[in-house]
C-alpha cells in the first residue's frame, strides 16, 4: 500500500510516517523503483503500536525503546514496565503541576473584581518580579500564593 493507505490504516499522518522514518523510528520502508513507499500490514502494525504509544504521551525516545521492546522476542517485561512506570511518575508530577496552576489562577480570579475598573489582581501578580516562577499550594491562612491578600 502507498504512504497516503498506510496513513489512513494507522491513523498516523502521511507527514509523522515520513518522520519517523526519518528518525529510525521505523525501518527503512521499500521503494518501488520510482521512488514510492511501499508499506506491508506489518509496517501499519507498527505505525498503530507508534500511534498508541504517542497517545499515551510516551516520548520519542521511550517509543523507540518500546518498540525494540516489542520486536525483541527474548525481551525482559520488567524492563517494558520500568519504562511504563517513569512515564507514570512523570505524568502524575504534571498532574500535580497542574493541579497547582489552576488552584492559583483559581483564587487569583476570586481576587479579581471582574468590573469595569483598571485594577487586576491577575494581572499584577503576573507582573510581580517577586512572584515564585511555579504555583504555590493554596493555604487557607495566606492563599494560594502563600502571602497575605490585600485585594
Amino acid at each position: 500500500m502507498n504512504i497516503g493507505q498506510a496513513a489512513a490504516a494507522s491513523g498516523v499522518s502521511a507527514k509523522m510516517i515520513r518522520y519517523y522514518e526519518s528518525i529510525g523510528l521505523m525501518p527503512k520502508i521499500v521503494r518501488t523503483e520510482s521512488g514510492y513507499r511501499v508499506y506491508s500490514e506489518h509496517d501499519v502494525h507498527t505505525l498503530r503500536f507508534i500511534r498508541r504509544a504517542r497517545d499515551l504521551g510516551f516520548s520519542v525516545e521511550q517509543i523507540a525503546d518500546l518498540v525494540s521492546l516489542w520486536q525483541d522476542r527474548e525481551r525482559a517485561s520488567k524492563d517494558v514496565k520500568t519504562i511504563a512506570l517513569e512515564h507514570v511518575s512523570v505524568l502524575e508530577r504534571k498532574i500535580r503541576e497542574l493541579q497547582e496552576m489552576a488552584s492559583t489562577l483559581k483564587h487569583l480570579a476570586r481576587t479579581c473584581h471582574g468590573d469595569g475598573r483598571p485594577q487586576c489582581p491577575i494581572l499584577e501578580e503576573l507582573a510581580n518580579d517577586d512572584a515564585t516562577p511555579a504555583p504555590a499550594k493554596p493555604d487557607a491562612k495566606f492563599g494560594a500564593l502563600g502571602k497575605t491578600s490585600t485585594r
